[in-house]
């Protein structure tokens, strides 16, 4: 099994970034996906998981603000993130499954001015 995200980087506050997740090693259309990120200090939080049939959920720090969708053929997870913030600052990290699930490497996010 492997994951790796991509796509983060430094953004001012109120612009956007799309994230995605790469993977490989198992059956990506029949599996649940979740973005989860760490902030320095900070526990690591769920932000939003896809489910099969099209069907998201989303933390309420995030709803609104953050789209989660995927790809199946290409077995890639994404993760538009629009009116970002200071607070969204985080290492970003995709996992099959839920927050247990294999987490592979996380992309940086930095929201200042």
């Amino acid at each position: 099994v492997q994951l790796q995200a991509s796509g983060g980087g430094l953004v001012q506050p109120g612009g956007s970034l799309r994230l995605s997740c790469t993977t490989s090693g198992f059956p990506f259309s029949k599996s649940a996906m979740s973005w989860l990120r760490q902030a320095p200090g900070k526990p690591l939080e769920l932000l939003s998981t896809s489910y099969t049939g099209d069907i998201a959920t989303y933390a309420d720090s995030v709803k609104g603000r953050f789209t989660i969708s995927r790809d199946d053929a290409r077995s890639t997870l994404y993760l538009v993130m629009n009116s970002l913030k200071p607070e969204d600052t985080a290492v970003y990290y995709c996992s099959k499954g839920g927050p247990n699930g294999h987490r592979g490497q996380g992309t940086q996010v930095t929201v200042s001015s």
